[in-house]
């Protein structure tokens, strides 16, 4: 017989009263009930729950109760202010979300973890610690105004803070929704892995610029293929946008990335659609190759080495019922760190003359033209006199390598005090590599040479060095008083808005591939307005006064030349977002072209209001910015001639006067063709455009002087 305290069972009951009797026989029945728990879960790997919720015993798989079953999720739900977005966080074995619009569901379940030092995984068998919820209603006004002078900041927000010190947010816009976590531990932590998924419940068709490894130039064409079809063996890099079916769009990307590495996409093993992160590893060991690469020979067994007190880079998804919603939105400016920077006065934006795409080829001059001091005198003369605000020196000012050996055909000094004469800031392009090495000394050269900004080029990787290298940037520039447009780089996540003088960057397939290859197609010009400008400024370099349609396109190096109508660049200016805005011909063929320089003169970099008038992604769009007292319109097309209805009622009250650039009638046939139209417009008018296959429409609205 099973023994009690020393005695067998039926002389225990003989000391004892009935009622103390009863309470002894329940007491040993939970202990053999338990006992007998405990034996069952050490054999199949369950475990035991305490009555509080705490696991108090760990033999293998988490998340079952005492008697063997599955843990019971929590569920948080919140939505966006409008009520059309909803998520719902389930909290159990892991934590895993779902997103649905307007009742649909978009994302089914996608689970999320962070993988620290220890393989401790942040995200499995989580306990909850409390719960708050927050409504803000705020406005931001930007000190760079992309779209907008005033930027709506209306969210619901949830926090769910975990034992362990650890947590998540969500926040819930009307355009989209984002997701981080946060850490409070004490010292530096390994970051070994993220989980980020985005399980969509249907195969949708999706945009993907796929790359081939981490280390790219972050300009790729766009797949359309269905999110199957990604697959887990290949990669892209963000963002990337879904094109569910019935009418919505979704993009995924990313916000506020800080010390840490940015993310790529890849696809699932079994085909499902979905899409999952991928982050490169910290380099171990680099090996620099020629001027301007260093190839990374080994990697870390982790993606970042970090502060334990911090919060980590939101998840993106934005979602919209309306193409033209894409290029409205600011979602990645909202999510992004305040303003770092007490004085701001001094950053300008504006336009440039850029040399390196027209290969310095100016003509009509009685000097030798090249990289040397007459032809960049020649830069600022021009500039000068259309009231451009810089004039960049690209490669061959100085040696890639050394930033202190200048060109010898360069007079430094004497150049400078010609363009202070003329009022045109310098700005110099920098191998990323170089100025990392000299960066202290090359700054205080620059400043103390008047350099109004520089151009950093060929970082073409998104590790937690490269991204910390961005920001180091960023911050010397602006204690110099310069501003920075950063090349061979990825997509921005919002480090303009803590340093507004970051004011513009490359990250697109732009108009210089045009130089050696067929890629940069009307097409592609009317995709990545949508794509790729919705994480923030693009520096595309538009202005081809060389143009040609699908047939007559040669990709000449030195003789560049674009796809598409004149028009179609000229609507660029209004179309694509850069507070530093490239005229990217030679000065020589500009001068030949009166009528663009009228417009190309005063179309401004940066905007009070911003409407999309018609948009669909890949096709067409046309676009309506104001500034000041004055609209700009731009309108775009593929390859497919089109004819846009444009509704002029976002005018105010009275008569306009309109100067409109729209394709010539043979424009279809030589691309350089175009037609300037001085009218009167008001509120009340609506024109039918024609555009030209790759064409385009621009125009200048403003109130006559009296």
């Amino acid at each position: 017989m099973r023994k009690y305290k020393g005695k067998n069972f039926s002389e225990e009951l003989k000391e004892i009263g009935m009622k103390k009797q009863i309470k002894i026989l329940l007491c040993l029945l939970l202990i053999l009930i338990l006992s007998g728990a405990v034996q069952a879960d050490k054999t199949n790997g369950m475990l035991l729950f305490a009555k509080s919720g705490q696991f108090v015993k760990d033999f293998g798989k988490k998340g079952q109760d005492p008697g063997g079953a599955e843990r019971e999720d929590e569920a948080y739900s919140i939505q966006s202010p409008n009520k059309k977005i909803n998520v719902k966080i389930q909290v159990g074995e892991r934590i895993q979300y779902s997103v649905l619009y307007k009742d649909r569901e978009l994302l089914i379940p996608s689970p999320l973890s962070l993988t620290i030092d220890n393989e401790r995984i942040l995200g499995k068998n989580p306990q909850i610690k409390d719960i708050k919820r927050r409504s803000v209603q705020d406005k931001i006004y930007p000190v760079i105004r992309e779209k907008r002078k005033v930027v709506t900041d209306h969210f619901d927000e949830i926090t769910l803070r975990f034992m362990d010190d650890w947590g998540l947010i969500f926040r819930l816009y009307d355009d989209g929704l984002a997701y981080r976590f946060f850490t409070e531990f004490n010292g530096r932590i390994k970051i070994i892995a993220e989980k980020a998924s985005f399980r969509f419940k249907e195969d949708h068709s999706l945009y993907f610029p796929f790359s081939q490894s981490f280390h790219t130039s972050f300009e790729n064409n766009y797949s359309y293929l269905p999110i199957s079809e990604v697959k887990s063996k290949r990669m892209g890099f963000m963002p990337v946008l879904v094109d569910v079916k019935g009418g919505q769009k979704v993009a995924i990307t990313e916000a506020d990335l800080v010390d840490y590495p940015g993310m790529f996409l890849t696809g699932s093993e079994d085909e499902s659609p979905s899409l999952f992160g991928k982050f490169s590893r910290y380099p171990k060991s680099e090996e620099q190759k020629g001027d301007r690469n260093l190839e990374i020979k080994e990697r870390e067994d982790y993606i970042a080495l970090t502060e334990g007190k911090r919060t980590f880079p939101w998840r993106v998804i934005v979602i919209v019922e309306k193409d033209g919603d894409l290029v409205e939105s600011d979602i990645v400016y909202r999510l992004a760190s305040p303003l770092k920077l007490d004085n701001v006065d001094w950053i300008k934006p504006g336009k440039v003359a850029w040399d390196w795409w027209n290969a310095n080829n100016i003509y009509g001059v009685n000097f030798q033209a090249g990289i040397n001091t007459e032809t960049y005198m020649y830069y600022i003369d021009f500039a000068s006199k259309y009231g451009l605000e810089y004039v960049i020196l690209d490669e061959g000012w100085s040696d890639p390598a050394d930033l202190f050996k200048i060109n010898p055909e360069i007079d430094m000094e004497r150049l400078l005090a010609h363009a202070k004469r003329k009022n045109v800031g310098i700005i110099l392009w920098c191998v990323w590599l170089t100025l990392d090495r000299q960066l202290k000394q090359a700054l205080d050269l620059f400043e103390k040479w008047g350099i109004k900004g520089i151009k950093v080029d060929f970082m073409n990787r998104d590790d937690q060095k490269i991204v910390r290298f961005y920001h180091k940037i960023a911050e010397e520039s602006a204690k110099r008083r310069m501003i920075v447009d950063f090349h061979g780089a990825y997509k921005p996540t919002g480090l303009r808005r803590a340093y507004p003088n970051v004011l513009t960057r490359e990250g697109v397939l732009g108009l210089e591939n045009s130089k050696w290859s067929r890629k940069v197609t009307p097409e592609h010009d009317l995709t990545i307005p949508f794509i790729r400008m919705l994480a923030g400024p693009m520096d595309y370099t538009p202005g081809a006064m060389i143009n040609a349609q699908k047939k007559n396109f040669q990709a000449i190096f030195e003789r560049p030349m674009s796809q598409g109508t004149r028009a179609h660049q000229l609507a660029m200016y209004v179309v694509y977002e850069s507070p530093l805005q490239m005229l990217c011909d030679s000065p020589s063929n500009y001068l030949r072209e009166g009528e663009m320089m009228e417009f190309l003169s005063k179309v401004p970099t940066v905007w009070d209001e911003t409407r999309v008038l018609e948009a669909k992604v890949g096709d067409y769009i046309a676009v309506a910015r104001k500034r000041g007292g004055e609209w700009y319109v731009g309108a775009m097309t593929d390859w497919t001639p089109r004819k846009i209805r444009v509704d002029f009622g976002f005018l105010e009250h009275g008569i306009y006067k309109a100067e409109i650039y729209a394709d010539g009638p043979n424009a279809k046939r030589f691309a350089s063709d175009y037609t300037k139209i001085v009218r009167e417009i008001s509120a009340d008018n609506t024109l039918e455009i024609d555009l030209a296959p790759g064409g385009g429409w621009a125009a200048r609205i403003f109130k006559p002087k009296p």
